[in-house]
């Protein structure tokens, strides 16, 4: 058990928070096995519909710890080829947070840089506070980027500006991230928790079973053809509507009414 990552559930919503508040939450071994434990376990968990990342305190996360960089014990192993590996098995947190069969959503305050700019991107949403500031940072430690986020940013901003921001390791504003399509919403930063939360638990509450198969059609969307994701599209759609969920839905809408979703 480490305090590197807090956990709560609450309401359909888990909350995972990045916990080295000291360190601008740079991430340590410990806290990545904690997410790796954590995230296939929420995924499975039937009473969870959402899952929140963020940091603890002023930051959510300033990516890898510089210090241990500078000492060279970042990743484990003695030869290049044990440290790639050890840095991939822990880059199974982004496939994880991109591939989990619920939303994902990063609630960011202050810094995320790096590979912790790479998790909130690995997210589904992105609420940030109008404290945040976002930069990929690698270029500034001679590394060249991990858990994803040159996929990522691809596809969030596009090739030509995700390269600049690579090349340049610029910081962006809250306003310049939301401008670029970067995050989802920026919100007071007195008022971030209660505005994710409230997303969080109104898609906790919402049909899980269409927003699971809708994130399928979402991820084979940024890989695949329009064929691919017709072909897709169809047999989820049908198979959604076979959940009471849609029967629910289908009914409420005839009796002028909000629907009440229960994930089946």
């Amino acid at each position: 058990m480490t305090q590197d990552l807090l956990e709560s559930v609450k309401d359909g919503v888990a909350t995972l928070t990045l916990n080295r508040p000291d360190r601008l939450n740079a991430m340590s071994g410990p806290m990545l096995d904690a997410l790796l434990e954590a995230l296939p376990r929420l995924a499975d968990d039937a009473s969870v519909g959402v899952v929140i990342l963020t940091g603890a305190g002023r930051g959510f996360c300033a990516g890898g710890d510089v210090k241990a960089m500078a000492e060279g014990r970042e990743f484990g192993g003695d030869t290049l080829e044990d440290k790639a590996q050890g840095l991939r098995a822990k880059m199974e947190v982004s496939r994880w947070l991109h591939e989990m069969p619920k939303p994902a959503i990063a609630m960011v305050r202050g810094a995320a840089a790096g590979a912790g700019l790479s998790l909130a991107m690995a997210c589904d949403l992105r609420v940030a506070s109008d404290t945040a500031r976002f930069a990929t940072a690698f270029a500034r430690v001679g590394y060249s980027g991990d858990f994803g986020g040159s996929w990522f940013l691809t596809q969030l901003v596009g090739t030509a500006k995700a390269r600049e921001l690579y090349y340049t390791a610029e910081i962006l504003d809250a306003a310049q991230a939301l401008a670029l399509g970067l995050v989802n919403r920026v919100v007071p930063d007195a008022r971030l928790e209660e505005e994710t939360r409230t997303l969080a638990t109104r898609l906790a509450h919402g049909p899980r079973v269409a927003l699971r198969y809708m994130k399928r059609n979402m991820n084979a969307a940024e890989a695949g053809t329009l064929k691919d994701s017709l072909d897709l599209e169809a047999w989820h759609h049908t198979r959604t509507g076979f959940t009471e969920d849609h029967k629910e839905a289908a009914k409420a809408f005839v009796d002028k009414r909000e629907p009440v979703f229960r994930g089946r």
